[in-house]
């Protein structure tokens, strides 16, 4: 009778620990899937990144386009800002000449079914793009569709800029001012040409520049007075400050543009060399983790 009084004596005493072991066994086998660094390769906590966001006026946040994390992380964020004041929401992902068809349905004039109808909308957009959208109609805030119609863009790298030449005056609307500014030693760019080898001309650098210009042009344009703006895109286009980030730059230097870039690497325990700098926030992103697509 006294050894089992002490075996329930002892056993009591056990459980708490025996708790916190399995809790630690538990908490041993989840493993992380993403971690952020600052430019220098230094790991930022969720808090500072969050704070770091709050401070600017515009941020970009550069995508894989089918990076589940970077995705959710989006939605995270613009959950995040849209609860600190004024907002706009803007993305690469949908064309200039569908604001009017964006805005019916942000308005509830038309449902999901017509705006995947109307709209060119990407062949991820259910799953990567619609909860930021629904995320805009919910809380009442505008997205802006802020790239160039794909012709254009297709005009240019088969012909230049001298192709908008002939793009008639009411269409110039869905794209920046004519003419296009355009620095060609960019280094993205020139990386760009390099990365194509035979399949890439100078023609196909500038297209990516018209698209850069006019994602810049329309963020400008619906940035509003204390407010800020989240915009998404490729991360090629805001990488190193580059691409859209010169375009702002050269507009509004005054302008607190903070980027983030999204890369992928098999581990995470420090920033790659080759993407120090790339932005002022970098999401590492485990290669390990399945596309969205």
């Amino acid at each position: 009778m006294q050894s089992h009084f002490a075996f329930h004596r002892l056993t009591k005493r056990a459980l708490p620990v025996l708790a916190i072991l399995c809790t630690g066994l538990v908490t041993a086998q989840v493993l992380p899937n993403y971690a952020l660094f600052d430019g220098n390769g230094r790991k930022v906590s969720h808090k500072r990144f969050q704070r770091t966001l709050g401070e600017a006026d515009v941020v970009l946040f550069g995508e894989l386009h089918n990076n589940s994390i970077a995705h959710w992380l989006q939605l995270e964020v613009a959950k995040d800002l849209a609860d600190r004041g004024p907002l706009v929401l803007g993305a690469e992902m949908i064309e200039a000449d569908d604001q009017a068809t964006l805005d019916r349905y942000l308005k509830g004039e038309i449902d999901q079914a017509a705006f995947d109808t109307l709209a060119r909308l990407w062949k991820n957009h259910p799953t990567d793009y619609a909860p930021l959208v629904d995320l805009a109609k919910e809380r009442g805030l505008p997205f802006i569709a802020t790239n160039v119609p794909r012709r254009y863009a297709r005009a240019v790298n088969r012909g230049g800029f001298e192709a908008l030449d002939t793009v008639p005056e009411d269409e110039r609307a869905w794209i920046a001012p004519l003419p296009i500014a355009f620095d060609p030693e960019l280094p993205q760019y020139v990386n760009m040409l390099t990365m194509m080898g035979d399949h890439g001309s100078p023609d196909m650098v500038k297209a990516q520049a018209l698209k850069d210009a006019t994602m810049a042009h329309f963020l400008l344009m619906h940035l509003q007075e204390g407010g800020r703006f989240l915009h998404f895109n490729g991360t090629y286009h805001s990488d190193f400050h580059e691409g859209i980030g010169w375009y702002l730059q050269q507009a509004r230097p005054e302008l607190n543009v903070v980027t983030i870039a999204t890369v992928t690497a098999e581990q995470l325990d420090r920033l790659p060399d080759e993407d120090r700098e790339r932005a002022d926030i970098i999401l590492v992103v485990d290669a390990d983790v399945p596309g969205s697509y």
